[in-house]
């Protein structure tokens, strides 16, 4: 049941309503709160900036696409093989033990980016986040079948006809099929990809690998194909704490005011002082080339991604008008306000704040690479077998039964002999020496004895060593030995 209305309460409901329409003594208008976003047709550019980032495109998918297929051995040199438990990179067997290098790689990550972002903003962002890798590589496919921004731009206008579906269905095909492969390499860096490649030609893939190489591929195929700007808008987290790694000292892509303004359009023969102008023709290329349409004349805006576009851009009209280029370049807020030079402007790079940042990261760096040269070839866990506690055994003697996990982690066959220590007269009653295939784990049972009477009831703490028969190699565990009561 509703509450009651109290005596003397008007329910008035709020509507949003149109100001001119009230103000002219009409009737409150109705108006939506939503507007439709807007499809930006990005306009292609060339210049120093777009090389870069089309290097960056070359080089990253080379990298990601070229990977899987690298043997090293008899084996393929990176796999992430997850049913086994094992992480094959290049040379290295790592186990999920070693969880703690994956820990390293993301704090050299996050460290990597704070230091990019310090010094030149938002770098990942426009040269190298997967969101704009794909969007580029899905833009030059789009364009490839349906033109430049005008010619997708009229297309679109018009109503459907067979040219219209054909470049269109045409295009969707290139989509997927990259989509797939994306998806399709992305799963085999966890399954081996020749075995994968063969399952894929005979439809024999397993469940979780349909699902993978499907929920990557749409992934990819959405983001890149449709989502594009709204993934960097709504959808990532860094354009939003981005400003926290920014100060006064850091490259940002920046508009000139002060050169630029007032703009307005003039022919190449004017002089711009003499028409009261500032260096901006008002051509709006710079919005027109940005992948997220914003206009970079009304400041520095969170949507911007750093890519370099319109600095591109510009520079080519200027060069057009016979204009000095760097109306709109990557330069900082104190270079701006003081009219700071490039020589200024790289002085200022080496701050307390970038300085700290690169000190820690080559630390953590260093220390890792120390840790992985001074890793142990093997690794052990010893386990107290649980279903049979202490007893005495023939000759009065005590013994306890313990499991030990040997892990090889190299790439060849290994033998270990196991040893026990921390008590007098400690034996093992059981074979010594294991033989473990490379790259491979086994348990194995250990028997621990020890003479009556030389240990008090209770537990006592003992050592088992491990060494690698023919290497220099010894692990040491800890464990502890009950003597019954």
């Amino acid at each position: 049941m509703s509450e009651p209305r109290k005596p003397g309460r008007k329910v008035i409901p709020i509507i949003p309503f149109s100001e001119s329409a009230t103000a002219n003594g009409g009737d409150p208008v109705m108006v939506s709160l939503y507007e439709a976003q807007k499809k930006i047709y990005p306009r292609s550019v060339s210049g120093i900036f777009s090389r870069w980032r089309w290097i960056l495109v070359v080089l990253t998918q080379l990298v990601f696409y070229g990977v899987p297929w690298l043997e090293w051995g008899q084996r393929q040199a990176v796999l992430f093989d997850l049913g086994a438990r094992r992480f094959y990179v290049f040379n290295l067997v790592l186990y999920p033990q070693d969880f703690i290098y994956l820990t390293g790689i993301l704090v050299i990550s996050a460290l990597a980016l704070f230091l990019f972002t310090a010094v030149a903003g938002r770098l990942w962002c426009g040269y190298a986040c997967p969101q704009t890798v794909y969007t580029e590589i899905f833009l030059w496919i789009e364009k490839v079948f349906e033109g430049d921004r005008s010619a997708r731009m009229r297309r679109d206008a018009q109503p459907w006809s067979v040219d219209k579906l054909g470049r269109k269905g045409a295009k969707q095909m290139v989509w997927i099929a990259l989509a797939l492969w994306t998806g399709f390499t992305f799963v085999g860096y966890f399954t081996p990809i020749k075995v994968l490649a063969l399952q894929v030609m005979q439809l024999d893939l397993g469940p979780w690998e349909w699902f993978w190489v499907l929920f990557y591929g749409l992934a990819t195929y959405g983001n890149a194909g449709f989502l594009r700007e709204q993934v960097c808008l709504h959808m990532c987290p860094y354009a939003r704490f981005q400003s926290a790694m920014f100060d006064h000292d850091t490259l940002v892509v920046t508009y000139d005011e002060a050169r630029g303004e007032p703009r307005g359009a003039r022919s190449r023969k004017a002089d711009p002082p003499s028409l009261n102008l500032g260096a901006c023709v008002d051509c709006t290329l710079c919005v027109q080339v940005c992948p997220t349409g914003i206009d970079i004349r009304k400041g520095l805006q969170y949507e911007c991604i750093g890519c370099g576009a319109c600095a591109d851009v510009c520079d080519t009209v200027m060069d057009k008008m016979g204009y000095p280029q760097g109306l709109i370049k990557y330069s900082t807020q104190n270079a701006m306000e003081q009219g700071w030079g490039k020589s200024r402007i790289m002085q200022r790079i080496l701050r307390p704040r970038v300085l700290i940042y690169t000190g820690i990261l080559v630390l953590v760096t260093a220390g890792m690479a120390v840790s992985l040269s001074l890793r142990l070839p093997f690794k052990v866990d010893v386990v107290r077998d649980r279903g049979a506690q202490a007893r005495v055994v023939a000759g009065g003697r005590i013994e306890n039964v313990y499991r030990l996990q040997i892990m090889n982690a190299t790439e060849a066959q290994q033998r270990y002999r196991i040893s026990a220590s921390g008590l007098p007269g400690l034996v093992l009653g059981s074979d010594n020496e294991v033989l473990i295939d490379s790259t491979q784990s086994r348990w194995v049972a250990v028997r621990v004895e020890l003479p009556a009477q030389v240990a008090k009831p209770g537990t006592h703490v003992i050592r088992f060593e491990v060494d690698s028969v023919g290497q220099s190699a010894r692990v040491s565990e800890k464990s502890v030995f009950v003597v019954p009561r």
